[in-house]
């Protein structure tokens, strides 16, 4: 068996060799010729029901099916120990099929822990999908879940406070209900939630996996039961991944490991001066002893991410006016690229969130890019309000 970094090299390129290429090819055909109407008709049915298709000749239309997507999914299930994966076109589009298939199956009622993104909030408070939610502590699970709950939510670590959750524990209170991790912040090189008993691996796969801001995605791993239902929801209504950004995520996870670690890596030296400055009332990391109580740094992660939030002593005013005197970093929506990003959560991603779980007005968070850490801090200490 070959591990984790090997793995994000290859997989998904098993067939290439056989193939006589070198890179995956890429396949932009919107439909395929069929041999014959009874052999196209069992293949369309087959795929619109969620299946797979058998050999080339039963392919049958772009939004049913795509080899480029296909690879992308094996890599993504590969990395994070599950049977098969299933791509759609963004990361909400993911979150919404994995509602649409829990209401479909009778069970529209999800328990939701904050923080998540603040789309994936949205749309569970609107009840936009059909979806009833009730929001819970970590500890509350148990006693939030319902004769027809069919979900528990949780993002570790959470978005945008970097909050971790303990997954077995949540799977434990969750007890038959299926557990869904939003694994976007840490990606499989840091944390593998399936291994603690999570049924369903949620990826923004815009962010760490594409690294470069230039391919939007999303993607969920998952039982060979729920891979059925989700293939089911894409072919019905359309959110499949195109073959282009399929062709770029699945080359983004071959430098996967190397930019999370050389991420994580400047992410800790910018916390620490961070939590010196006294513009700065305190710093969200995981890597810092205070934010992980229960130690799940070293035990359910392998390290701390390169993603950190910090609140400024100034409130509002202070927070606005530092993202936007940033001359290096981006003040930009969006994280887990090669550039250094920074935004106000508030007023931006968790807008729509209701005000009791709002971030707060002085807090920034900041993506933590691939740029010499020294130019990094430079930026931000002359971005922060004077000593």
């Amino acid at each position: 068996m070959t591990r984790p970094d090997t793995d994000a090299v290859h997989l998904g390129r098993e067939d290439l060799v056989a193939l006589g290429v070198h890179v995956p090819p890429l396949d932009l055909s919107t439909t395929y010729p069929l041999p014959s109407v009874d052999a196209g008709g069992a293949a369309y049915e087959q795929l619109a029901s969620g299946g797979r298709p058998e050999g080339a000749a039963s392919l049958v239309y772009q939004r049913l099916w795509n080899p480029n997507v296909d690879r992308f999914e094996r890599g993504v299930a590969g990395l994070e120990g599950l049977p098969g994966a299933v791509a759609f076109a963004t990361g909400m589009a993911a979150v919404s099929a994995v509602l649409v298939a829990t209401v479909a199956a009778g069970r529209p009622h999800v328990v939701g822990v904050r923080p998540l993104y603040g789309g994936t909030d949205h749309v569970l408070a609107t009840g936009l999908l059909g979806t009833r939610v009730t929001w819970a502590t970590p500890d509350g699970i148990a006693d939030a879940i319902e004769p027809d709950t069919g979900l528990v939510i949780v993002e570790t670590p959470g978005n945008p406070t970097v909050d971790l959750v303990d997954i077995a524990a949540v799977v434990a209170q969750a007890g038959d209900v299926p557990v869904l991790v939003d694994n976007t912040f840490a990606t499989p090189v840091l944390q593998r939630p399936a291994a603690h008993g999570a049924a369903l691996v949620l990826h923004s796969a815009t962010k760490f996996m594409g690294g470069h801001g230039d391919a939007m995605g999303g993607v969920v791993a998952a039982s060979e039961e729920w891979l059925v239902r989700l293939r089911q929801v894409r072919a019905l209504t359309g959110g499949l991944l195109h073959p282009r950004a399929a062709y770029d995520l699945h080359r983004g996870l071959q430098t996967l490991p190397v930019r999370v670690r050389a991420q994580q890596e400047s992410a800790a030296v910018l916390a620490g001066r961070l939590a010196d400055h006294p513009a700065i009332a305190r710093v969200l990391y995981p890597g810092l002893k205070q934010c992980d109580p229960r130690g799940l740094v070293g035990t359910q992660m392998s390290g701390p991410g390169s993603l950190l939030a910090f609140e400024l002593a100034g409130g509002y005013a202070a927070a606005t006016a530092t993202a936007q005197a940033c001359r290096l970093i981006v003040h930009a929506v969006s994280l887990g690229g090669v550039d250094t990003l920074v935004q106000h959560p508030a007023g931006l991603t968790h807008r729509p969130v209701e005000a009791a779980a709002r971030p707060g007005e002085g807090l920034l968070r900041l993506s933590v890019g691939l740029e010499d850490v020294e130019d990094l801090w430079a930026d931000l200490d002359q971005a922060l309000p004077a000593r």
